[in-house]
């Protein structure tokens, strides 16, 4: 997950704007400085970033979108060339995030009310062919069953797009598994190639996650690996290998909120809405549906939530 900083520099010097919203009047804001938010490549992050932006451009906020990349941006949090990241996964995103806060450049402004599941996942057809599923020590048993021609007689895992980190790589060696780990391009081909194989019945193992759809449209289930302790991936001695670490299964645990750590010196009221910020995984998957199932426009899903829920985000952005 740890990037040099060259490398993170590098991303983030290629950082795209990819749209400005201002308001009329900017009256009652402690700055009409744009307030820099961050979108990654993921249908839920989009929306609850575009949510957030929306609240605070009606609190009369200038607010910029800026795309970046999920790990590297803490680079351009810290240096305050970012202001606000919506979504940090406790399931993937925890170590950068405590490792840029412990710089106190970067700050946690709290849980985003959504809950992160992000780990191996089969449908349940997978087993008749790989009946101890979900237990994961069932996999090697079967791992020929999940090969393709790329990877036989090795098993196939289809992981996410390589910047989202998750330690698949790690964990493959570490659990001494017969399995390669193929990344996934993009967020769309991972779940086009779940849609696919679905619809044959074809073997298929990949990475999923919650809030998202693919878990309430598909019948499946989750790998269940060792569980997941702090010590499994910093102490290597931790768990069935003592030799190196990730030797068991991802996190869980909430979807945090962070920020420049000068946000709320410039804006308080808008880092005051940050915090306030809180949406549940209910409501997020049934967006991500609208969005990419039943192919609604995003930007006209977040605009029906702000609509809908003025009374609840009018909280956030009291003085």
């Amino acid at each position: 997950m740890k990037k040099t900083s060259r490398f993170a520099l590098a991303l983030l010097g290629g950082l795209a704007m990819t749209g400005m919203v201002a308001t009329a009047s900017y009256a009652d804001v402690e700055s009409n400085d744009p307030i820099k938010l961050t979108l990654h490549d993921w249908t839920g992050q989009l929306i609850t970033t575009k949510i957030m932006g929306s609240v605070l451009q009606k609190a009369g906020y200038n607010i910029e979108y800026v795309q970046a990349d999920y790990i590297a941006q803490f680079a351009g949090l810290k240096e305050g060339d970012l202001h606000v990241a919506m979504e940090i996964w406790e399931t993937t995103g925890r170590e950068a995030m405590d490792e840029a806060v412990g710089t106190g450049k970067v700050v946690n402004l709290g849980e985003t009310g959504m809950q992160a599941i992000e780990e191996w996942w089969y449908p349940s057809y997978m087993k008749e062919v790989c009946p101890g599923l979900p237990n994961w020590e069932a996999l090697n048993d079967c791992a020929e069953a999940f090969a393709t021609p790329e990877t036989a007689p090795k098993g196939r895992y289809l992981g996410a797009p390589v910047t989202w980190g998750g330690f698949d790589d790690e964990r493959v060696e570490a659990l001494e598994m017969d399995f390669e780990v193929i990344h996934a391009g993009t967020d769309a081909a991972l779940f086009a190639e779940l849609e696919s194989a679905y619809q044959r019945k074809a073997p298929v193992l990949l990475w999923v996650y919650s809030p998202h759809w693919a878990p309430a449209k598909f019948k499946g289930e989750w790998v269940e690996f060792p569980k997941y302790t702090a010590e499994c991936y910093n102490d290597p001695a931790w768990g069935s290998n003592e030799d190196v670490a990730y030797d068991c299964g991802k996190p869980t645990g909430p979807i945090w909120k962070v920020a420049w750590s000068g946000l709320k010196g410039k804006w308080p009221g808008a880092h005051k809405a940050i915090e306030g910020f809180n949406i549940s995984n209910d409501e997020m998957s049934q967006m991500i549906i609208d969005v990419d199932l039943d192919g609604k426009d995003m930007d006209a899903v977040v605009d029906h939530w702000v609509d809908a829920n003025k009374d609840r985000w009018s909280d956030w952005v009291k003085n």
